[in-house]
């Protein structure tokens, strides 16, 4: 039986994008997470539900994720579990954050992501509830 071995190495690279996608949004720092984004990026938010907004290219990306941060000062999210298949990938996420009288949440959500030339070309989050 033959291995792929070209399709594994595109898996891992997907995934290693991800996670530094990750580290950044993590990190908070906006300019990270468009460095690791494609120009013609599209994000797919989960708000307002229940379609969220769908946000292209960097200017309009860029806003979402400044948006996030000041509205979210305090959020965080976990990896529970990502696979990846070529340029795609499937993140399953626990989102934390505290609101302004202190109480702390989370929700549970999945990112469908593709990454194209070690960027990520396009986030599609969905949460459960």
């Amino acid at each position: 039986m033959q291995t792929d071995t070209s399709h594994d190495a595109q898996a891992a690279s997907t995934i290693a994008t991800i996670e530094q996608f990750h580290e950044a949004i993590n990190g908070r720092d906006v300019d990270a997470v468009m460095a690791i984004m494609t120009e013609d990026c599209v994000f797919e938010s989960t708000y307002p539900p229940p379609d969220g907004m769908r946000y292209e290219g960097q200017t309009a990306v860029r806003g979402a994720f400044e948006e996030f941060y000041r509205d979210s000062p305090a959020a965080s999210f976990d990896i529970e579990e990502m696979f990846a298949g070529g340029d795609r990938a499937t993140v399953r996420w626990l989102y934390h954050w505290t609101d302004q009288s202190g109480k702390d949440g989370y929700i549970r959500g999945v990112d469908v992501i593709r990454v194209r030339d070690g960027k990520v070309a396009e986030s599609l989050a969905y949460v459960k509830g």
